[in-house]
């Protein structure tokens, strides 16, 4: 199966580039490539398009696994469409071949869901992706953060870094995101929501 015109698999990080957004919540889609990158034994470098950082290679058994990009965009979150869309169109990806990873509040700290397709429930990154794609017919690792605390507003809070507590538990929420998303492009959706969703 080492194929090199096996269609390749478009995984994208999502969040806001630069230091100051590095540990915040919504940063976890750059956490999770970070780690499919130090899995592969790369580090990102900026592509043609110029609009994203980029790691190619195979996930999962080594030298068979499936072709994939994994990209951290360059634009703040609510322009991750852009972007996603060049590289889509330069590794001719198609949506159902595309993975988003992503925070959500709608689950607990700690949680993955994976799915596919479904609306963007307020998160501007998947609003983005859908704009620029004209579908939402594409794969999210969906990283719970849980709701802000008491009246907090939910922007201060994605905007805001993770609490003590929470950052002991980050590499291993990390760590199980990136082990999800090589199960989705080794063994499929069903698999790994049987794993994963539990």
């Amino acid at each position: 199966m080492s194929d090199t015109t096996a269609e390749v698999w478009l995984v994208v990080g999502l969040g806001n580039p630069g230091p100051s957004y590095a540990g915040h919540r919504h940063n976890i889609g750059y956490l999770v490539v970070d780690e499919l990158a130090r899995r592969l034994g790369s580090g990102f470098r900026a592509h043609k398009t110029g609009r994203a950082d980029v790691v190619e290679g195979r996930l999962g058994a080594p030298g068979s696994g499936p072709r994939v990009v994994l990209a951290k965009p360059r634009s703040y979150m609510n322009e991750v469409g852009g972007p996603t869309k060049a590289l889509a169109t330069f590794y001719k990806v198609t949506p159902e071949r595309i993975v988003a990873i992503h925070d959500e509040l709608d689950i607990d700290f700690g949680t993955l869901r994976i799915k596919k397709g479904g609306g963007d429930n307020g998160h501007n990154g998947l609003k983005s992706l859908r704009s620029s794609f004209g579908s939402g017919e594409f794969y999210r690792v969906r990283a719970g953060i849980g709701r802000p605390p008491g009246r907090q507003d939910v922007a201060d809070f994605v905007l805001s870094n993770y609490n003590g507590t929470e950052r002991k538990e980050l590499p291993f929420q990390v760590d199980s995101a990136a082990d999800a998303v090589e199960s989705l492009v080794t063994v499929g959706l069903e698999r790994t929501q049987q794993r994963f969703n539990s």
